[in-house]
């Protein structure tokens, strides 16, 4: 039985019909097949590009992502840098993996060798780059603010602002900067300001001194925790010897409960200020300013240095013993005595080259 001829919309016979079909028909197939290996062969792209590594220097990278940049934006960005050949791949994986909506702001180390899918856990994980600045143990205000300013990954807000205004904004008004600042390394973000830098130390501080004049030995000449921290400060000027520290810390608590001077250089040099010209004289030693503790009793009105924690336990459990003077050697120690004579012959003997014996 022979098939029924194709017509077309006019009635008439359509012979060429059944070619068109059977052409429609193959265009259709070829479609099919091409989509087909479209989608293999981009399901096999993304495959290879989750565990090939980017495109990175052999010592790596850091890529800073701004707040509020979408992953898109991050994609398009690292595309542009030659990291990645396949924004769109990236963009998918964050979706897929939901970590596009958990992508946080900062500065990241990223290491060669880094896959797509490392890439993004890491930009999850807000681990970024940390930056250091020391206070050392030692420096006025002056110079750890000038160390602090310099620091290239800390920003600046400060400049040219007088010690006053600092504290005023540090949240502390009226306190004087000097000794507030604990000095260790402290590590940091990038962006991180100077004032939550200093915010930071001095809370750090105020722990610490807390923390150990609660823990002082009793019976110190010491009204409060304030005044530990203006002796901590001299001993932490006086002496680069560990090991001295108790002892100096032990002389002065003498002098103190004896209502001695201290007539410690430190204090003298440091009421000299910008005059100070690395050398101090006899008239310097007779100069009364609110520092000088050669022609004033007691403390002085301040710190005048930060101290470290060794020179602030050391004068809230101060060395016993009898002596009451000590003498620089000439080779960062010091020789101790108990009396005035024991104390001018070790003069004498480490400052005059033995004149006077």
């Amino acid at each position: 039985m022979k098939p029924e001829p194709e017509i077309d919309k006019n009635g008439v016979e359509c012979k060429s019909c059944a070619g068109l079909k059977r052409t429609l028909i193959a265009l259709m197939v070829m479609i099919i097949l091409i989509t087909g290996f479209a989608g293999t062969w981009i399901v096999l792209k993304y495959q290879e590009f989750l565990v090939q590594p980017l495109v990175l220097p052999g010592n790596g990278m850091d890529y800073a992502i701004p707040a509020g940049t979408s992953l898109r934006g991050v994609a398009g960005d690292l595309h542009r840098l030659g990291v990645t050949q396949h924004p769109h791949f990236l963009i998918w994986l964050g979706r897929r993996t939901k970590l596009d909506s958990r992508l946080q702001a900062g500065e990241y180390r990223i290491a060669f060798g880094t896959t797509p899918p490392q890439l993004l856990e890491q930009f999850a994980s807000g681990i970024v780059v940390q930056y250091s600045q020391t206070i050392v143990e030692g420096w006025n205000f002056r110079e750890m603010l000038r160390y602090v300013q310099d620091n290239p990954a800390l920003t600046g807000t400060l400049e040219g602002i007088e010690a006053a205004e600092i504290m005023e904004r540090l949240g502390y008004p009226g306190i004087h900067p000097e000794g507030r600042f604990f000095p260790d390394t402290y590590h940091f973000p990038k962006g991180t300001t100077d004032i939550e830098f200093l915010q930071r130390a001095y809370r750090t501080m105020e722990r610490h001194l807390e923390e150990e004049w609660q823990n002082r030995e009793e019976g110190l000449p010491l009204k409060n925790a304030e005044e530990a921290l203006i002796l901590a400060s001299i001993v932490e000027k006086e002496t680069g010897v560990a090991d001295e520290r108790g002892q100096i810390a032990g002389v002065f608590i003498r002098r103190l409960n004896r209502k001695m001077r201290l007539q410690t250089d430190p204090t003298v040099i440091y009421g000299m200020g910008e005059n100070f010209d690395g050398n101090i004289r006899r008239k310097d030693l007779r100069t009364d300013t609110p520092y000088n503790t050669y022609t004033r009793d007691g403390l002085p009105p301040t710190p005048i240095a930060m101290p470290g924690l060794d020179a602030i336990r050391a004068v809230l459990h101060p060395k016993e013993g009898k002596a009451l003077y000590f003498v620089a050697k000439g080779d960062g120690s010091h020789q101790f005595s108990a009396t005035l004579k024991e104390h001018n012959r070790a003069v004498r003997k480490y400052q005059l080259g033995g004149k006077g014996n």
